[in-house]
């Protein structure tokens, strides 16, 4: 039940890029636990879909990679949305049967299970309740942390897992910031974004009227340093815009408050205070 929160004209989340220590290990993972299919492949370089066509997930491993570093800002997690409650409920019961390790809650707005890959990059695999049961007040939606109901879940579904579904779309991401101040700033004035949701040391933000595309936190540690380039981590993610028109639009409101956009033969690059990269793409 994806609703029109990742399409146009929302400004949404696309693609994610990472890097891992041994890209071979990776693809299996990412294609026994998780569920994607492989795109195409290089030597140093993955791409992952469910539909066999539209990219999700790009897998690198940069010359020289070294494991994840802790208190750094970049990725959190990146989250994957799924179709169906009973999507969920058949990789709940395929995690359940592989022993692979998982943790899960009841955020109010949706239901999620939360993966750890075996480089340590966070991954959400989640489902929305319908928004019109989102509770909204002056301007932010009602979000918690509450156990999820598993066996509840179970009962939605009784097939066996086999794959990701086709309809499965990079939801959101979350990432790890330096300073929530000057962040506020870039992802507000610069990308257009607004903040739907606060609370300890974390801003949700959104197009569209949607609970999040874009979590950031520093629950890292206030001032912590970007990764190294050739760490485990996150590489780039990509926004989606409407047109060039709304692109340029933010291109421009991004160039006033001092940012660095880089035009590329068919995307931007522009990174974010603590030095998330992000691809604006059309």
């Amino acid at each position: 039940m994806n609703e029109n929160f990742h399409q146009k004209p929302v400004t949404f989340v696309g693609e994610v890029s990472i890097n891992v220590m041994n890209l071979d290990d990776a693809i299996m993972f990412y294609q026994d636990i998780i569920g994607l299919q492989l795109l195409k492949k290089t030597d140093r370089q993955a791409v992952l879909t469910t539909d066999g066509k539209t990219p999700l997930l790009t897998l690198e491993q940069p010359a020289g990679v070294t494991p994840k570093e802790g208190r750094t800002s970049g990725l959190y997690h990146f989250a994957l949305l799924l179709p169906t409650r009973a999507d969920l409920a058949e990789f709940l019961r395929h995690l359940l049967q592989t022993k692979y390790p998982f943790g899960a809650a009841d955020h109010a707005v949706s239901e999620a299970l939360y993966i750890t890959d075996p480089d340590g990059n966070g991954i959400e695999i989640y489902v929305d309740r319908p928004s019109d049961r989102w509770k909204w007040a002056d301007g932010e939606v009602a979000m918690g942390t509450d156990p999820l109901d598993g066996n509840d879940l179970l009962e939605e579904s009784d097939r066996e897992w086999s794959k990701l579904p086709e309809g499965t779309l990079m939801g959101h991401i979350h990432l790890h910031v330096s300073d929530l101040r000057k962040t506020e700033e870039f992802y507000m004035q610069g990308l257009g974004f607004t903040v739907v949701n606060r609370f300890g040391g974390a801003l949700f933000t959104s197009t569209g009227g949607y609970h999040h595309h874009i979590g950031l936190n520093t629950w890292n540690g206030v001032g912590v340093p970007a990764p190294k380039e050739n760490s485990v981590g996150l590489n780039w993610y990509t926004l989606v815009f409407a047109d060039e028109k709304a692109r340029n639009e933010v291109t421009k409101q991004l160039k006033a408050i001092g940012a660095v956009v880089t035009e590329k033969e068919a995307y931007y690059i522009v990174a974010d205070p603590s030095g998330n990269e992000i691809h604006l793409v059309v």
